[in-house]
């Protein structure tokens, strides 16, 4: 099934996503480089000008990669780095790089003279800086000037020199893995929305909301990825777009797959996702106005998207976490894999944030990428679970209405062999009763000879009179009187009956009954089923037959059993058993089998046939017990039509 192949697909990427992720740091280069860990810092103050180089009469703190000193003081705008870079006279056509920093306008001096600069006119503050150096024998001093207004500015990793083309590499190498795990999702979300449009309506809002979750934490995925605004940086401000857009979005889209994952078992929480959405219109409409207003909205706007909203996805994480706990703990399985991928988003995000917060904000966020695709698995598993469980129940309700659809068939065949047979077994069996008569007064005067003919005309009759019986029983299976039967007496009459003709057949009949089986049924229908039931396997019995009959009391029922080691039955015979003219002897019409098989529906009981070639037939009639005596007969019961 196509939700399964997904399932294969997103466990792959999963694991790609944490061979590349978590890989250990590691210098690709094919040349030795050299790294710089220590480094000088200076605040740069809102009256500090444009200077191209530091104030002279202003300190320097010691900074390095186990004290960045990236979150800047109250009233500064950006800050001073110096560097002391050694001689570069070891490699062709040296560089400098520093992986990753903070800073949305950057310049580098030497001695007064500016080298580079880079200016951003979008709000995205992580970048990097990689700088082609002069091969010289003595080393020189750089001043790099980086200016703000996100609170936060400075290296975070170490500064490395070495071969430019070989840092540029390295760098790409390093990054390139995030951004093309939120491609690689935004690329199967997509191919999930039209996958969507061949599914049914109910399972399409459920497979859209997922397809929704999977392509906004795509988009979050690799909107934070340095590289698109590197190397596109025209295209920033739409990236910053889509990711506001989809951290808007990502989390209603949740609410509502949590809601009908949960079969909407929570109100109070269906209410909230409703209000979240809402809110996300709001905070939607909140950044179009920020937009609009040139950036002088940016104290307001800070509120609704970074407070409030952190807020409430807090909130919300937290809720489903206690109902996938509480519906798990009742057995669920869906909420227990909502769980576990809550649990590992939500770890991975706490240990992002710890970190952060634990070095000084100089911790760049990563593993909240694989908690996000532990959490989209984590769906898809829930999805595909729900898929397969409507198949179950599609192809259940398949085999049921298919079952339904032959019983209907079968009844309405019933019903025109019964009306036929009624009338046809009316109609013969008058001429024939005459011409059994006539033949019986001829059969006075004949020599011996005609008499022998005649007997054999006469025998021929009385088949067809059985025949007609047996048609006009199934045709009209009424119950003239309906009263209390007592099992083990009925059975006692029926042993007197057949075990003379089963020990002329070379058979050994034994009856067991429990006391105190007493049933609603007519007595006379049902001793005619169970003698048809005992001829039937009387005429299977090979040397040696045995046939053995028992009445017992199971869960409220009365169950007869009646057991032989006759010839048996295959499959295929079985489920042929209550077909009209169905038999297995060369003589039979199958009436009997019918016969009794409607007496016993009639009189509300159940009857299951179990055989095995070479080894026998068991048949199984079921009939519900009177605990209370009836004082007198009741009226008739009828086969309704």
């Amino acid at each position: 099934m196509k939700p399964l192949r997904f399932l294969y697909t997103l466990a792959t990427l999963a694991v790609a996503a944490v061979i590349l992720l978590s890989w250990p740091a590691m210098s690709w280069a094919s040349t030795p480089q050299a790294p710089l860990d220590r480094w000088q810092v200076m605040p740069i103050g809102t009256n500090k000008g444009t200077a191209a180089s530091p104030p002279a009469d202003s300190s320097w703190e010691e900074a390095g990669t186990n004290n960045t000193h990236v979150e800047l003081p109250d009233g500064a705008k950006g800050v001073w780095i110096r560097l002391q870079v050694p001689a570069t006279d070891a490699w062709r056509r040296p560089g400098l790089l520093v992986g990753r920093m903070y800073g949305l306008e950057m310049q580098v001096y030497q001695r007064g003279e500016l080298l580079y600069e880079s200016r951003r006119s979008f709000e995205f503050d992580q970048t990097r800086l990689l700088l082609p150096l002069d091969v010289s024998d003595r080393g020189t001093e750089l001043d790099v000037r980086i200016v703000t207004t996100a609170g936060r500015a400075g290296f975070l990793s170490s500064v490395r020199i070495g071969e430019f083309d070989d840092l540029e590499k390295d760098y790409i190498r390093k990054e390139l893995p995030s951004l093309l795990l939120g491609v690689s999702i935004v690329f199967l979300a997509l191919l999930m929305f039209i996958c969507s449009s061949f599914l049914s309506k109910r399972q399409r809002s459920l497979w859209i909301s997922l397809c929704v979750i999977a392509l906004t934490a795509g988009i979050l995925v690799a909107a934070y990825s340095p590289l698109l605004y590197l190397y596109y940086p025209s295209a920033g401000p739409f990236f910053l777009a889509l990711f506001e857009l989809s951290l808007y979005t990502m989390f209603p889209a949740l609410g509502y797959f949590v809601n009908e994952a949960l079969e909407r078992k929570s109100p109070r929480f269906l209410r909230f996702s409703r209000w979240q959405a809402y809110y996300s219109a709001f905070g939607i409409a909140a950044y179009i106005a920020y937009k609009l207003s040139d950036g002088k909205l940016y104290s307001f706007y800070s509120i609704v998207s970074v407070i409030a909203i952190g807020l409430l996805m807090l909130v919300q994480l937290l809720w489903i976490s206690f109902l996938s706990i509480a519906h798990g703990r009742r057995g669920d399985r869906q909420a227990r894999v909502l769980s576990a991928g809550l649990l590992a988003f939500a770890g991975s995000s706490a240990t992002d944030l710890i970190l952060y917060y634990a070095s000084g904000k100089s911790y760049v966020l990563f593993l909240w990428k694989l908690g996000v695709v532990a959490f989209i698995f984590s769906l898809v598993v829930i999805l595909s679970r729900r898929v397969s469980s409507d198949y179950k129940t599609l192809l259940s309700y398949s085999q049921q209405l298919e079952l339904f659809n032959l019983r209907l068939e079968r009844t309405e065949k019933m019903k025109i062999i019964s009306d036929l047979a009624a009338s046809v077994a009316h109609e013969v069996r008058n001429p024939l009763q005459v011409t059994r008569g006539f033949l019986q007064l001829l059969a006075k005067k004949e020599d011996a000879k005609s008499q022998s003919y005649i007997t054999i005309a006469v025998s021929e009759l009385d088949r067809a009179a059985e025949i007609i019986t047996d048609f006009l029983t199934f045709a009209k299976p009424e119950l003239e009187v309906v009263s209390r039967l007592e099992i083990s007496e009925l059975l006692e009459q029926l042993d007197l009956i057949m075990r003379p003709h089963t020990s002329m057949n070379g058979g050994n009949l034994t009856i067991y009954s429990e006391e105190g089986l007493a049933i609603m049924g007519n007595a006379s229908k049902l001793k005619q089923a169970l003698i048809n039931l005992i001829k039937n396997s009387v005429e299977a019995l090979g040397e040696d037959g045995l046939i053995e009959l028992t009445a017992c009391a199971e869960g409220g029922e009365a169950v007869l059993r009646i057991k032989d080691n006759g010839e048996g039955m295959d499959e295929e015979q079985l489920a042929k058993l209550g077909v009209p003219y169905f038999s297995t002897k060369s003589k039979g019409t199958g009436l009997g089998t019918m016969v009794t098989m409607r007496i016993i529906e009639v009189m509300n009981g159940s009857i299951a046939f179990k055989s095995q070639k070479g080894r026998g037939t068991e048949v199984t009639i079921r009939f519900p017990l009177v605990r209370q005596p009836a004082s007198e007969p009741t009226a008739a019961s009828k086969l309704p039509d």
